[in-house]
């Protein structure tokens, strides 16, 4: 199945990830003008009514460039929506997107019909991210027009299956919009995310050390100087799995190989709720794909590292 047509702007097939905390209005800008979908989390607009001017300051800084450059448009962007019932302001961050037409809806922890009708009231699509068959499959029931399959591996949140395995379990039964997330980091592993079956590489990590990326300096350092082996998985920090960079785990005092189970009824996504260190802010989520990442750099420059990396990777498999 093709994709949308909305897609058609994309230079490289890449969505750059919604990164709690870091993901803003100038990244996701620096993003799309560089031809791969940009995004942010609702919740990264603090307060509320702050969304509605991160979504204004959007708009019309990528319609300017549209006019300026109509042989290279800005690829679309798109908002994160934790559906999750700890999300009280789910409603009104819907109500706002709705305002502004938001293209693309990226959806976590939990489907709901309801808003996948909302989105497609006002021309939008939804992409639900899952970490197994099962949830691929309550997602469509529901109403999503794609998936975005978080392997093992993938920054943040992050689930445990293999991404040949989840793909190929996929496109048996489902042949709608598929993003493959987990330790895509250079223009090789997005061509490989297409060569598994899937439409779009996800990738988030790498955004992380950019000149627009909100984190602080000691973050994108840990991004730049971390590697596979300093990623550690577990649920402490939120009640959900996820990795996150051991350097930081230490910080906070804790033992990064001996960590406790987390009571996955009590979660909190904006603080951390089941430990002192306050996940995203104290303890930073990473992926294990951040060993080929060896600076802190513009957005812009990393899509055409990548851009060239892809077309490389072509050239050598054709022969």
């Amino acid at each position: 199945m093709a994709l949308p047509p909305l897609f058609d702007r994309l230079r490289l097939p890449v969505i750059g990830s919604p990164l709690f905390i870091i993901s803003c209005p100038e990244l996701v800008i620096a993003q799309c003008k560089a031809g791969i979908v940009g995004s942010f989390p609702a919740l990264n607009a603090r307060p509320q009514s702050q969304l509605d001017e991160w979504l204004h300051q959007i708009t019309e800084e990528l319609s300017a460039w549209n006019r300026d450059n109509p042989d290279a448009p800005a690829a679309p962007y798109a908002v994160n929506q934790i559906v999750h019932k700890s999300n009280e302001r789910l409603e009104a961050d819907l109500h706002t997107c709705a305002k502004w037409q938001v293209p693309i809806t990226i959806t976590s922890l939990g489907a709901r019909e309801e808003l996948n009708t909302a989105v497609h009231s006002w021309g939008g699509i939804t992409l639900h991210d899952v970490i197994d068959d099962r949830y691929a499959h309550k997602a469509i029931e529901k109403g999503a027009d794609g998936l975005i399959l978080v392997c093992a591996g993938a920054g943040g949140h992050a689930g445990k299956l293999n991404p040949f395995a989840f793909t190929q379990e996929v496109r048996q039964w489902f042949d709608g919009p598929v993003a493959l997330s987990g330790a895509i980091a250079n223009g090789g592993a997005v061509l490989a995310a297409q060569a598994a079956g899937a439409d779009l590489a996800y990738i988030g990590s790498p955004f992380i050390a950019t000149v627009e990326g909100k984190a602080d300096d000691a973050y994108k350092a840990g991004i730049v100087e971390g590697r596979a082996s300093d990623i550690i998985y577990t649920n402490l920090f939120t009640g959900v799995h996820g990795n996150y960079l051991r350097a930081s785990i230490e910080a906070a005092g804790l033992d990064a190989d001996a960590l406790p189970e987390s009571d996955p009824s009590k979660m909190n996504f904006g603080s951390g709720g089941n430990s002192k260190a306050k996940a995203w802010k104290d303890i930073w989520g990473s992926g294990q794909g951040i060993g080929a990442v060896s600076k802190v750099e513009p957005a812009a420059d990393l899509i055409a590292r990548l851009d060239a990396e892809y077309a490389a990777a072509k050239a050598r498999l054709l022969g």
